[in-house]
């Protein structure tokens, strides 16, 4: 029997290059990998237009996804993960002394649902006590998922307008993910970033997730194998890419991860994410980005949990 072939949007990662390039292939499955650049236009593709049959997608995406409905599962593997604390900057003549100061002041985010900023008002809140509801959160696109409407709480900021630019100018007091912006006055609004993020996951077991894979729920009707073939297929992957860089030490990042997180910094399956999946949820629940909070188990195929 051929095997069944899968249109497919993932990103280029050392932990699933040899799915890309043919090295490996999941058990009765061919990959038609489709380049998406950069890998988060394939997310809007996917929830809007159902493009790829299995796509990478981002975490809050998918849980806003699936609160509205979308026809797709998502199996527990996760391909891209990030601390969230050292993307969060502000402008020193705004006042702000600490991340309490946020309070009635305007914060720029790429878009409300965005992983990252979700990450990032969790931490503000769970760490640092902020009320996020007392904060004017100005974003800059659309969300993925148009059904979702924000809190009243958020705003669009004017077309053209620019985050690193308004940051600089005082026109946002601060921002998560404003990248590289040319002014004295934005500083890192998490002094000593790389001891604050080690300290929250020793404390806490949180290591934040980013990206995970999901499958379009016409394809798991039909084929129900294809969830657990694709999770082998990606976790052999990682193996085989974890045994290359520790022979050639290629990958500086996994090497520091590893010393911080554990041998293996891209833990795949259901309950070695659990602390860190009820976290997503919560903190996603709790930023009305979900309407209500479903359980762990339920965001993942049938069977996720033997995997």
């Amino acid at each position: 029997m051929p095997d069944l072939k899968l249109k497919t949007a993932i990103g280029n990662y050392g932990h699933a290059r040899a799915l890309k390039d043919g090295t490996l292939h999941p058990r009765d499955i061919e990959l038609e990998h489709i380049e998406v650049e950069p890998i988060i236009s394939a997310f809007r593709r996917m929830v809007r237009t159902l493009e790829f049959q299995v796509s990478e997608m981002a975490i809050t995406t998918y849980l806003c996804a699936r609160d509205h409905g979308k026809p797709f599962t998502a199996i527990p593997v996760f391909v891209l993960r990030n601390f969230a604390h050292s993307g969060m900057t502000y402008n020193v003549r705004s006042g702000i002394q600490q991340p309490k100061d946020l309070e009635g002041k305007r914060m720029g985010v790429r878009a409300y649902t965005v992983t990252s900023g979700a990450w990032a008002r969790g931490i503000l809140a769970s760490e640092y006590g902020v009320d996020l509801s007392k904060i004017t959160w100005v974003i800059f696109d659309e969300e993925h998922v148009l059904e979702y409407k924000a809190p009243s709480n958020v705003t669009k900021a004017a077309p053209g307008k620019n985050m690193a630019d308004m940051l600089a100018s005082g026109e946002l007091d601060a921002a998560i993910g404003a990248g590289e912006v040319k002014s004295d006055d934005v500083k890192p609004l998490i002094t000593d970033t790389a001891t604050a993020e080690a300290d929250w996951f020793r404390r806490t077991g949180i290591w934040p997730i980013n990206h995970t894979l999901v499958i379009q729920n016409s394809v798991l009707s039909e084929h129900p194998w294809v969830a657990e073939s694709l999770f082998v297929g990606f976790r052999q992957a990682k193996e085989l890419y974890f045994k290359q860089t520790e022979k050639d030490g290629a990958d500086p990042r996994l090497a520091r991860l590893q010393q911080l997180v554990g041998p293996d910094p891209y833990p795949y399956g259901v309950e070695t994410n659990r602390p860190t999946l009820e976290a997503i949820i919560k903190f996603a629940y709790d930023q009305h980005v979900l309407s209500q909070a479903p359980k762990v188990e339920d965001i993942f195929v049938p069977g996720a949990m033997s995997f």
